[in-house]
């Protein structure tokens, strides 16, 4: 081979090298792919009772019912202890406070005091 052919052979080279790094440019990194922003499927929180409140329904802070992807109308779980659950509507209300206002009725039959700890979950749809 002649010089000449060796100097086109590394510049073909050299151009097939630039042509491959611009295509990794162009591929995400596993950290992009990944980088979907994960939604909480419970959170723990204190609940309150109101007693104004004639049907199951839970007053949800919007902060919270965003981060547990809940609307207006979803059927909410409220679980106390690990054993004692209650079903309500979900009513988001535009609030800062870190409570949950909840319908009294079907936890003190459980015997749940007010100002408990407890989990909230957006029910499942099946």
């Amino acid at each position: 081979m002649s010089e000449i052919d060796k100097s086109q052979g590394s510049q073909q080279e050299e151009s097939k090298k630039v042509d491959i790094s611009k295509l990794l440019a162009i591929i995400p990194s596993a950290s992009e792919l990944r980088g979907a922003k994960k939604t909480l499927s419970e959170k723990r929180i204190r609940i309150k009772y109101d007693r104004s409140i004639d049907k199951p329904i839970a007053k949800i802070p919007a902060w919270i019912a965003s981060e547990l992807d809940i609307k207006n109308g979803d059927v909410v779980e409220v679980v106390v202890a690990g054993k004692r659950k209650a079903t309500f509507t979900a009513e988001v209300v535009e609030s800062t406070e870190n409570t949950v206002v909840v319908y009294p009725v079907e936890l003190e039959k459980q015997g749940v005091a007010d100002n408990s700890i407890a989990t909230i979950r957006k029910v499942k749809v099946q």
